[in-house]
């Protein structure tokens, strides 16, 4: 089976309408919310680099390090792969953070052979480098990639938002929430589009910035 992948925005609005037309609490959350944007992002080394940046600090910090590491001209692979500890210290990272970031530079991936690949594929290569869990690697083949039946149960605004949204008692957790998402299928990319959306105007609504 081809993969499905989100181009556009007419995309979006395609997987919004059959998710409103299948659940008529999507269809609640889309009058609150409006359309959906795009947030498609580019691919690659850079990508999942920035990702690791960002783990565990604000982002603020994460900006800056990155900044520090354009700077430096320290974002592609062979870069990182030659630069010594101390480099890519003076950027800001960590030493984990170096030890992931080379591991990944050193990883070997073929990222354009990996847009071809299905999701499951893509998330089993990108969890075997250290410092890449599987929410980054769902999140990339999200929005890096575009696959329109990608979700990511393990974030926490995903879930909560879910809570609200179907009026459960409690946050469901990463299975159930897995499990949840099925019914979205063959556009989980963009219910979960939806929900950060209806978590950030519920949120509003409720006075929590």
């Amino acid at each position: 089976m081809a993969l499905h992948i989100i181009e556009t925005e007419e995309d979006v609005a395609l997987g919004t309408k059959w998710l409103a037309t299948a659940d008529d609490r999507f269809a609640h959350a889309l009058e609150k919310t409006g359309p959906l944007p795009l947030r498609r992002r580019s691919d690659g080394y850079q990508q999942l680099l920035s990702a690791i940046v960002s783990q565990q600090v604000s982002v603020a910090a994460a900006t800056a390090i990155w900044s520090r590491l354009k700077a430096a001209r320290l974002t592609g692979p062979r870069k990182v792969m030659w630069a010594s500890e101390d480099d890519l210290r003076a950027c800001g990272l960590s030493r984990q953070k170096i030890r992931y970031a080379k591991a990944l530079a050193e990883a070997g991936i073929d990222f354009k052979e990996l847009r071809h690949r299905e999701t499951d594929e893509v998330v089993k290569t990108l969890i075997e480098v250290p410092g890449i869990g599987r929410w980054t690697a769902e999140i990339y083949a999200m929005f890096s990639l575009g696959h329109a039946d990608v979700f990511a149960p393990g974030d926490l605004a995903l879930q909560e938002s879910a809570r609200l949204l179907f009026d459960l008692d409690e946050r469901p957790t990463e299975k159930e929430l897995r499990q949840m998402a099925q019914d979205w299928s063959p556009w989980r990319s963009v219910a979960a589009r939806l929900l950060w959306s209806y978590y950030r105007v519920a949120k509003n609504r409720e006075g929590i910035r």
